[in-house]
């Protein structure tokens, strides 16, 4: 744009020199660019200030790298490149068998463990009922011994001889403490299998639960074997083939996966040229791909933020003088076309020139949209023809 100034500048100057058949001398000609470097100096300065123009426009896009979570051998790759995709849609396939089999194991020892639930229930059943026959041993062992205490004592008090012998009562003292350890053990199996069997995570024996979660692992890689859209969009360059092997690590992509709704039109700016530009401000696209065509558009956002600024989590200090902070950078400006271009193939990335129209100097305005018109035809003329 800048050179299309120069160049009208410079036809009008050898115009008015031949209209009015003006000497062409040093000093004609020094008065000529003179004026002209002063004239379009000023323009240029007001244009770029008060309408500032981008030809650094461009469509961005999203693209999603594809990895699969689960690694194996590729089966199926239905998908067609470029086509339009739903979220959902199979990309590609990826041998179920090893995670099938995988998930069979999980759900045979899930079912062994229920079942060990079930035969410890059965175990503290079986330990309570001992429980009561040893305490009904040791109560008739007691009976038996408090018996013979109790006839010996008798048989004293009377004057007669003991009925039983010392040792026999020493005996059946003996199985009745022997009686009373036997209930103490059989009390601690008692509450050794009632722990086993009640011993729980959120409700859940914590084997049946630890075999649950990898059941639910197992199941999942089994579903991430069908590799599917994310969102709306299409794969392009597919590569992939049956029989190859598609693996998450190292992170490897099989295919690109482009977002369909996800595009930005937008344009890059000089710092200072933005400076007068608010949301809603007019502005004109001309595509380089459709030349002499003028799209109306407005300014949807001015992103604050820019590449030269930004930091990441490193093991480095901020260096000012890394080569991707030692230019100044340019501002981004999102752009919302006001007319449609579903008529026109403008795939994404494709670049064009940006003319944003503030509230001021509405004379340069006129002036900067004459010039992206020529500017438009000029491409239209060069690449059409």
């Amino acid at each position: 744009m800048d050179l299309l100034l120069i160049l009208t500048y410079a036809a009008i100057c050898w115009t008015i020199f031949k209209i009015f058949r003006i000497p062409v001398n040093q000093w004609t000609l020094a008065t000529a660019v003179l004026g002209g470097i002063f004239l379009i100096s000023a323009l240029l300065l007001l244009m770029s200030y008060n309408h500032p123009y981008s030809s650094d426009g461009r469509i961005y896009f999203t693209s999603a790298p594809v990895i699969p979570v689960v690694g194996g051998q590729v089966v199926e790759v239905p998908v067609t490149p470029n086509a339009p995709l739903k979220k959902g849609d199979i990309l590609f396939r990826i041998d179920p068998r090893p995670y099938q089999f995988s998930v069979d194991q999980k759900k045979a020892a899930l079912a062994e463990a229920e079942q060990t639930v079930l035969q410890l229930k059965a175990a503290v059943d079986a330990a309570n009922a001992a429980v009561v026959g040893a305490e009904a041993s040791r109560d008739r062992s007691l009976q038996a011994f408090e018996k013979f205490q109790q006839s010996n004592e008798n048989a004293k008090s009377s004057g007669r001889g003991a009925v039983f012998s010392e040792l026999e009562v020493e005996n059946r003292r003996g199985i009745y403490l022997t009686s009373e350890a036997t209930v103490d053990t059989a009390r601690a199996q008692a509450v050794q299998a009632k722990l086993a069997y009640e011993s729980e995570i959120n409700g859940t024996n914590p084997t049946v639960a630890r075999l649950q979660a990898e059941l639910n692992n197992a199941e999942y890689e089994l579903d991430q074997t069908v590799v599917r859209a994310p969102t709306d969009g299409y794969v392009t360059q597919v590569f992939l083939r049956p029989g190859m092997m598609a693996n998450p690590l190292p992170l490897r992509p099989v295919m690109v996966f482009i977002d369909s709704q996800d595009r930005m039109l937008a344009a890059a700016f000089i710092q200072n040229s933005l400076q007068r530009v608010r949301v809603g401000d007019e502005a004109e696209v001309s595509f380089k791909a459709v030349p002499g065509k003028i799209f109306k558009a407005r300014v949807g956002e001015v992103i604050d933020v820019m590449a030269q600024g930004q930091l990441q989590p490193s093991g480095a200090l901020i260096d000012p003088q890394s080569p991707e902070r030692v230019s100044p950078g340019q501002t981004l400006a999102r752009i919302e076309l006001l007319e449609s271009t579903k008529d026109y193939q403008l795939p994404g990335g494709v670049v064009a020139d940006v003319a944003v129209y503030t509230h001021h100097w509405h004379h340069v305005a006129i002036l900067r949209k004459v010039l992206l018109r020529m500017s438009s035809w000029m491409n239209y003329v060069f690449l059409e023809h």
